[in-house]
């Protein structure tokens, strides 16, 4: 099949790009945006991680559940060698991940888990506010959730899992081989496999020709794109600094980070540049919202009304207003009106005043208590999530 540009001459994807947060990633980046390198990505949507699919296909698909991640834990774990009596599958996507790649630079993975940690809770807006609910503009992207049934099994659980993840691989030495960040990324890596098989297996109205494989690798990199560049220009919205060091090193995380997913090096940007650059071709194959876009956007809005961690409804009504400040500040009106969040008053107080705060608490305050009281807190919103989704009926 051969993909096309063919929504780049539609309004949504020129407003934005134009005039909208597309516009603000080039000045941000200094991209130079064009199709010329458009056939050299467009395969990727039909490419797929077939190693981690075949694993899944020899362990998972012939074991009970329990029995196959206790096996893959301990591949994970422990590692394997070329002499073990392991499926070929195996040996094929852990030998190669079990020695560091030559472009791996430790200083740099230090300063984006460093540059993660230090934002706090801005971090957990940014990922939560924009990153995420913005991915939802982009309608083909969102339809291996819906195959999935994610919206049955609720955004308090869906964003849970998200925090987990992205925490767990964004602390110090998280990435080590047999680490704890580098069993996130490989159990990632194998659900996406099991997802995408299972959709290939059970869900009939799969539209390859227009939505791509499920899961595919074009749409995996622009999903990275969000953990590295969108995530940065909301730290910058909200008015975060960080050093060029810093920078470099939240792509260099991801960039590691998206190789042990799977994710093919040619689509693993090493810069706010490329990133952009190459989310810019992406973008110009995904059509705006649709209604399954305004059903996940709002399932995550109405998380915290949900969520139990606030105990009182007025806290979690609060909550939500301010999550629904914060999207209307961090994405762009056209997107916010397709998603159909909430017109709210005063919708740009809170989002303001942090980044008046931001500007003092930079100056006033150390980088490291800043690293140290930021990693405390995430940690604690984490283990309120988890608390919550592993006592509760949240499935």
């Amino acid at each position: 099949m051969i993909v096309q540009p063919r929504f780049k001459d539609l309004q949504h994807f020129k407003d934005f790009w134009a005039h909208g947060n597309g516009k603000q990633l080039i000045d941000f980046s200094g991209a130079e945006v064009s199709f010329k390198n458009f056939e050299k990505f467009a395969p990727y949507y039909f490419h797929v991680d077939e190693t981690g699919d075949q694993v899944v296909k020899d362990i998972h698909f012939a074991k009970k559940f329990q029995e196959a991640s206790r096996e893959i834990e301990t591949y994970i774990r422990k590692g394997i060698s070329e002499t073990d009596a392991v499926p070929e599958s195996v040996k094929k996507l852990f030998l190669p991940i079990q020695k560091k790649p030559e472009w791996l630079d430790e200083n740099l993975l230090k300063s984006g888990a460093e540059l993660c940690m230090r934002s706090n809770l801005d971090s957990l807006i940014s990922l939560r506010d924009y990153c995420l609910i913005g991915g939802y503009d982009y309608a083909y992207l969102n339809k291996p959730l819906i195959a999935t049934e994610a919206l049955k099994k609720g955004a308090v659980k869906r964003l849970s899992e998200t925090l987990d993840f992205w925490v767990n691989v964004t602390r110090y030495n998280a990435l080590e081989i047999h680490g704890k960040g580098y069993e996130f990324a490989i159990k990632t890596r194998l659900i996406h496999s099991y997802a995408r098989l299972s959709i290939k297996k059970h869900y009939q109205n799969w539209d390859t020709e227009n939505w791509g494989e499920p899961i595919n690798s074009w749409d995996m990199m622009a999903t990275y794109i969000g953990f590295s560049l969108v995530f940065l220009h909301s730290l910058h919205k909200l008015g975060n600094t960080f050093s060029p060091e810093e920078e470099k090193g939240i792509f260099h995380l991801w960039k590691y980070v998206g190789y042990l997913l799977g994710i093919p090096e040619a689509l693993l940007p090493n810069d706010k540049k490329e990133a952009t650059e190459y989310f810019y071709l992406w973008t110009s194959i995904q059509p705006p919202s649709d209604k399954d876009s305004v059903l996940l956007a709002h399932s995550l809005l109405n998380e915290s009304l949900e969520n139990p961690i606030l105990k009182f409804k007025f806290q979690r009504k609060n909550l939500r207003y301010l999550h629904i400040s914060c999207t209307w500040f961090l994405l762009d009106d056209e997107v916010c009106r397709r998603l159909e969040i909430p017109d709210i008053l005063f919708k740009n107080g809170f989002p303001k005043m942090k980044r008046f705060l931001n500007k003092i608490y930079d100056k006033t305050v150390s980088r490291e208590a800043r690293i140290k009281k930021g990693n405390k807190d995430q940690l604690k919103v984490l283990e309120d999530y988890l608390k919550i989704t592993k006592n509760s009926n949240f499935h």
